[in-house]
């Protein structure tokens, strides 16, 4: 197995920690107990087929037996389970193992009509977290009430923690809450350096337990050899299924809000002006229609949500007093810092969690909208209402297209903010590409005759 960053190199083949070491562990009851008291829906992610099972399994069948709607993400086929197979090609394990997924998912009462398949590169997965961000975001659509099960970004497994951190960044963006379950994590660590605070236990009823008994038994081509041959042997060997066995699940709950994403930094270590802001005549001709929307000639104190590397603040500064600047991205507020320098207080805040202090008489919120939950653009509302002048405003500026990856798009944040803001708005423009809105007090603009 691939070593990961704080984690010691292992293979499945070893014993690993025999399943008496964590039934006997004296800190097994220190988390507070899992419920499923108001979890609306599980979209349930694994790796790999047999993860959901031998991770989740009693879970799912739990929650099946409630009536809770289960969708279960399958990100590869686990064609690379035998790569040194002489009887099987990485095709034919494929193709084996989605029959066993089905199966699986049969035995813990879900349907074929709730699988999906990506069909992602096997042991891969690392390459591709934005596309697997990006499914779950579309299979989670609306986040609360829902809980997004994945493997845990510390499993040890390459495959599984690249699941965990995309299952994490589209919780993050949808409003879900996240529940990880280790696998592999049981086979190489100790009971005494568990972080048993964190792993909240769900305790399985018979029928659970019988339930993942028999789906973890249908994946044959991991829990018993393919052949007598060297490279055919089971992946999942006797003290794996004993582990699998235990009467308790356990999760590491991570709430949306906490969950971490660090895609739109990503995006701005990979590429010093990401969105060609000073190049493209899109994002020129953008600017002009920003500034052309101000309410007043010049306004006194204003803020900048999402100033990514400042190429909008740089144009505002010229037709304010004084201008903050804000972005989440580290990358992006170094970029901005300087271009800016002194002229702009550049900031690196993550709203609206967190939030510069004093009241503005300006605010301009562009292209970033999307780029926030629906709940966390709320927040946004109700702290921009708090801080804004009786006679401040709001310009919100977002592109019309389709946004992939996130759970909202731009006319949808216009009418999220417009439903809860209390400026009313006051002018819109819209063509293909862009739309921007006025949102202000009747009294926000001047005379036209002065």
């Amino acid at each position: 197995m691939t070593d990961t960053a704080g984690v010691p190199a292992f293979h499945h083949a070893t014993r690993g920690t025999p399943a008496s070491s964590w039934l006997a562990a004296p800190g097994r009851g220190l988390a507070e107990p899992l419920s499923l008291a108001g979890v609306e829906r599980l979209v349930v992610l694994a790796a790999h087929p047999d993860d959901e099972s031998l991770g989740a399994g009693g879970l799912v069948a739990s929650a099946t037996d409630h009536g809770i709607p289960v969708t279960v993400v399958c990100a590869t086929d686990g064609e690379r389970s035998h790569p040194a197979s002489p009887t099987l090609t990485p095709e034919h394990l494929a193709r084996i193992r989605g029959d066993e997924g089905r199966a699986a998912l049969l035995e813990l009462g879900v349907g074929q009509h709730h699988l999906v398949r990506l069909r992602l590169p096997d042991g891969d997965l690392a390459e591709h977290e934005a596309a697997l961000t990006t499914a779950l975001v579309q299979q989670v659509a609306t986040g609360p009430g829902t809980v997004v099960v994945a493997p845990w970004r510390e499993d040890g497994h390459p495959d599984h923690e690249a699941a965990g951190r995309a299952a994490a960044a589209a919780c993050r963006r949808t409003d879900a809450t996240l529940w990880e379950y280790p696998v592999w994590f049981w086979h190489w660590a100790s009971p005494d350096t568990a972080p048993w605070h964190r792993l909240r236990p769900w305790a399985l009823d018979e029928h659970a337990r019988q339930a993942k008994a028999h789906a973890v038994r249908a994946h044959r081509s991991q829990v018993a050899p393919l052949s007598d041959l060297p490279g055919d042997e089971a992946v999942v060997g006797p003290e794996m299924l004993a582990r699998a066995a235990d009467p308790v699940e356990r999760y590491v709950v991570t709430p949306a809000e906490d969950c971490p994403d660090d895609a739109l930094d990503q995006v701005h270590l990979r590429e010093p002006d990401p969105w060609g802001a000073s190049r493209r005549w899109y994002e020129e001709r953008k600017r002009d229609l920003v500034l052309a929307a101000l309410p007043r000639k010049r306004h006194g104190r204003a803020l900048e949500i999402g100033c990514s590397v400042g190429d909008l603040a740089a144009a505002l500064r010229e037709r304010v007093d004084s201008l903050v600047a804000v972005d989440r991205s580290p990358a992006a507020v170094r970029g901005a810092r300087e271009r800016l320098g002194d002229h702009v207080d550049v900031r690196l805040l993550d709203v609206p969690s967190e939030w510069p202090e004093g009241r503005f008489d300006l605010a301009v919120v562009s292209e970033v909208g999307y780029f926030l939950s629906p709940a966390s653009l709320d927040r946004l509302v109700a702290r921009l209402d708090a801080c804004l002048e009786p006679t401040g405003a709001l310009v919100l500026c977002h592109w019309r297209h389709p946004v992939e990856g996130w759970a909202l798009d731009g006319s949808q944040v216009h009418e999220r903010v417009a439903a809860r803001l209390a400026l009313p708005l006051q002018a819109t423009y819209a063509d293909r590409d862009v739309e921007v809105r006025v949102h202000a007090a009747d009294g926000t603009w001047p005379d036209p005759y002065l």
